[in-house]
């Protein structure tokens, strides 16, 4: 299965990119650019993205608004972030198209890849892989994939659906980010890095030499592989640079790790507090979070009792204070005059309306930050959901990637308009 991604070319475009099976390649500044483009050679402004999914659904009668619009009333779960009333906008009546399965939907959230619940499944590429493709060179790290989990929960997939592996602990999140290695340390990384090179120059030549003997359409493949290649050779060359340069300085301490998965609010606090450290020191502008509830599964399943209502608000409203608190920080921390929330957008959502039921419509979700007319809650059909999909494409536009579909989204997200 193919994923449907296409990109909308512009022949004088700085942005526009060639590109071939499973890779595409910023194109070279070219001379017919500049009379068009001369503003681009100005600093852009940073643009980032944070990709949040908690996996055991959201209570919807504790989120969605009743009303459409801009004057909506804040439900209970959104009073915790009323700080942020206009810097935030709830969605109601959206999913991804085909994708079913309940909780094997979980995979899914970023990538928007139907069914993973058949046999024989396979994985699109995450928003956040897409985007680091083609922005990731700019920072140190070109991803921060990160789960709030003790298992091996991941949001982010390969161009060929395979899983990232995730850090899960804060600690070690901050060690990475701000640590700098001995020298000796420093030496062997790069060292490790020039050898995956010359590996990947001797299978180049050593697949050059095959590729003489097949047929044209295995030629064409080999030369999807060729085009891989170099891409990785490119990243590799890119992370060498960085091992370089010193890491930044920050004044706070390192977090101590939480092990009690029943924690999860507070270790989610613990992830926030370095992510935003992260986005200040522009480490990464692309971020993605698995918040594993896997602990309260069983009161999921409430059966509309009070006494279980009760306890899952009260654990799920922990959740949307963290998330608050969150907000509110990045609003409070100018960079240039903006603040970060204003550059950075965070998307907060869950594979589940209902856990209760084990459906996968009428997803909880909302977007804050990142330079969007907010302030409102943009309500669609409950029965024929509109694609949560085509707010990836109009996330993917504001980091300055110019494409029209991503997944099943086939164009930006209706209502939702950039500052």
């Amino acid at each position: 299965m193919t994923a449907p991604f296409s990109i909308s070319h512009d022949p004088l475009s700085r942005r526009a990119f060639l590109r071939g099976t499973g890779v595409a390649f910023a194109l070279p500044l070219l001379d017919a650019m500049r009379p068009a483009f001369a503003a681009d050679d100005v600093k852009q402004t940073p643009r980032r993205m944070i990709a949040i999914q908690t996996n055991m659904g959201i209570l919807p009668q504790f989120f969605f608004p009743e009303i459409a619009g801009r004057d909506f009333e804040l439900t209970p779960y959104l009073q915790k972030l009323a700080a942020q009333r206009e810097q935030f906008t709830v969605f109601s009546g959206t999913s991804h198209p085909g994708v079913t399965g309940a909780h094997a939907a979980e995979k899914c959230f970023l990538t928007g890849t139907p069914h993973p619940e058949r046999g024989g499944f396979r994985n699109w590429v995450s928003l956040d892989q897409y985007a680091a493709e083609l922005i990731g060179n700019r920072t140190r790290y070109p991803s921060l994939v990160l789960a709030n989990s003790n298992e091996g929960s991941t949001l982010s997939y390969t161009r060929s659906g395979a899983p990232i592996p995730s850090e899960k602990s804060p600690k070690k999140l901050f060690q990475k980010l701000f640590v700098q290695g001995k020298p000796e340390e420093v030496a062997a990384n790069v060292e490790a890095l020039k050898q995956g090179r010359s590996l990947l120059d001797f299978v180049g030549e050593q697949s050059k030499r095959l590729n003489r003997s097949l047929s044209k359409s295995d030629q064409n493949r080999m030369d999807q592989y060729f085009t891989s290649v170099r891409d990785l050779e490119q990243r590799l060359a890119s992370s060498e640079s960085w091992e370089h340069q010193p890491k930044p300085v920050v004044s706070a301490k390192p977090p101590e790790d939480i092990d009690d998965a029943k924690a999860f609010v507070q270790r989610t606090r613990l992830f926030f507090d370095v992510i935003k450290l992260a986005l200040e020191t522009d480490s990464s502008r692309v971020i993605s979070l698995f918040i594993d509830t896997t602990v309260i599964h069983n009161i999921t399943h409430h059966g509309n009792r009070p006494e279980v209502l009760d306890e899952l608000r009260r654990h799920e409203e922990g959740q949307f204070d963290a998330l608050g608190g969150f907000l509110k920080s990045l609003s409070e921390t100018k960079e240039e005059g903006d603040s970060l929330l204003d550059r950075t957008m965070v998307l907060y959502g869950t594979c589940m309306g209902s856990a209760n039921s084990h459906s996968n419509v009428n997803l909880p979700a909302l977007l804050a930050g990142g330079g969007f007319k907010h302030g409102q809650h943009l309500a669609f059909d409950q029965q024929n959901n509109y694609p949560l999909t085509n707010l990836f494409v109009s996330m993917l536009q504001r980091l300055g990637i110019e494409t029209d579909q991503f997944s099943t989204g086939k164009g930006t997200f209706r209502g939702l308009e950039m500052v």
